[in-house]
């Protein structure tokens, strides 16, 4: 079993809001795809931050630029100008594609906060009464914690006990056309929101022809589409955009986790039909732009949408699923491997239903950071940038932690 130094753990349990539950082991540093304890014990990083660390631990060219702009300006706020958020927003319109204008702030639920926002303000200047500035968002979906994400979010455990919750949500199953199809005849429909592969969901990506389906109601029925890309995003499916793989052009879509390559930012790329909505007044943020992370992100945005890194998750992700094959062959612990690039969910057979992590804890045993994805799906999202060798070192652990695991 790992150790933990004595006292920080204890430190974490007697101080920390107590709304995680971290297995007790206290990381330091990292290089690549693995990471080191406090003990100097090693591990395969198959999380990566939860999709965050998409370079790995301690790429050079994001300390570069960190180390570069930490030398120059911390902060100042969005009552001025500097360069590297500005030429930030410049390069994410240039990779959206369809952008116009980009709101930056600090993490994923402020950028779906913002979504939201602008939905809603877009909507009242079309004259639509508050009644008719509906979302939908689709069963086991992720869209944040806060108070309106959290509504948004198609998930009951986490919105018990926080009611009142905010108004003007709707849910409906995810993949359903047909549902959805019927729900704009209310005429009350004013965007729909989805994540093109769900992430905390289980790892479920929207099923072939769906997403255009969806873009095409918005169409008839004058809505917006919101695409939440902030974990499946950024290279994460082989392509820097998931939504490029249906190719469909969304209004709005928000970006944060991989776009700073573990250092906190958020973005929202709003397309031409709400670009001009919000004006002087209307939304803010005091440390969205910050310099430094924008800073990084910028290194970040070109780096994860260069060919290397993208032909590196599609021969990595073939190679994931064909360990995780291997593994289950022998083993028979998964119902089903699904995802897209470098964001697969290993959903368990029906014996292990809810076993999730417990399997975690094996894996942590056997010096493996992963994931779950809800109590039934093993979730791997590792670093973009896994190399041969530290995929096949984390294959291995993984065998071992699941050979414990199904050993009882």
């Amino acid at each position: 079993m790992y150790k933990h130094p004595p006292g920080l753990v204890e430190l974490g349990k007697r101080y920390w809001l107590p709304v995680y539950k971290p297995r007790e082991l206290v990381l330091d540093h990292g290089k690549g795809a693995r990471v080191w304890d406090t003990e100097g014990r090693d591990y395969v990083d198959f999380g990566a931050g939860i999709a965050v660390n998409a370079l790995g631990h301690q790429d050079p060219d994001l300390l570069a630029a960190l180390t570069a702009q930490a030398h120059k300006l911390w902060h100042s706020s969005n009552v001025f100008y500097t360069e590297p958020p500005l030429r930030l927003a410049e390069e994410l319109v240039h990779a959206s594609g369809f952008a116009e204008r980009v709101f930056l702030c600090n993490s994923g639920a402020e950028a779906n906060e913002a979504a939201i926002k602008l939905v809603r303000k877009w909507a009242a200047t079309q004259g639509r009464a508050p009644e008719r500035r509906v979302i939908v968002t689709f069963n086991g979906s992720f869209h944040g914690r806060t108070l309106a994400t959290v509504t948004a979010t198609a998930q009951a455990k986490y919105q018990q006990g926080y009611e009142p919750l905010p108004a003007g949500f709707r849910h409906l199953d995810f993949n359903d056309a047909q549902a959805l199809e019927a729900t704009f005849a209310a005429g009350d429909v004013a965007a729909v929101m989805l994540e093109p592969v769900q992430g905390e969901g289980g790892v479920l990506p929207a099923a072939p022809g769906f997403l255009k389906r969806v873009r095409e109601l918005c169409d008839q029925h004058d809505a917006l589409l919101v695409l939440d890309e902030i974990q499946c995003g950024m290279g994460r499916t082989g392509t820097l955009f998931a939504h490029a793989h249906e190719n469909v052009r969304p209004d709005i879509v928000t970006l944060a986790k991989a776009l700073g390559g573990g250092f906190p930012i958020g973005a929202m790329l709003a397309g031409p039909k709400v670009a001009e909505v919000m004006q002087y007044g209307a939304h803010g943020t005091t440390f969205g732009g910050n310099p430094m992370a924008a800073a990084v992100a910028r290194v970040a945005l070109a780096k994860l949408s260069s060919p290397a890194v993208l032909m590196n998750v599609e021969r990595q992700a073939n190679d994931l699923r064909a360990g995780l094959a291997r593994i289950n062959h022998e083993l028979q612990l998964f119902a089903e491997v699904r995802g897209r690039g470098l964001m697969i969910g290993a959903v368990l057979a029906d014996a292990y239903k809810g076993k999730a992590g417990a399997v975690l804890d094996h894996a942590a045993t056997r010096g493996l950071l992963l994931l779950q994805a809800g109590p039934d799906v093993l979730r791997f999202v590792p670093p973009l940038t896994i190399t041969d060798e530290e995929l096949a070192d984390g294959l291995a652990r993984l065998h071992a932690a699941l050979s414990d695991f199904a050993a009882g």
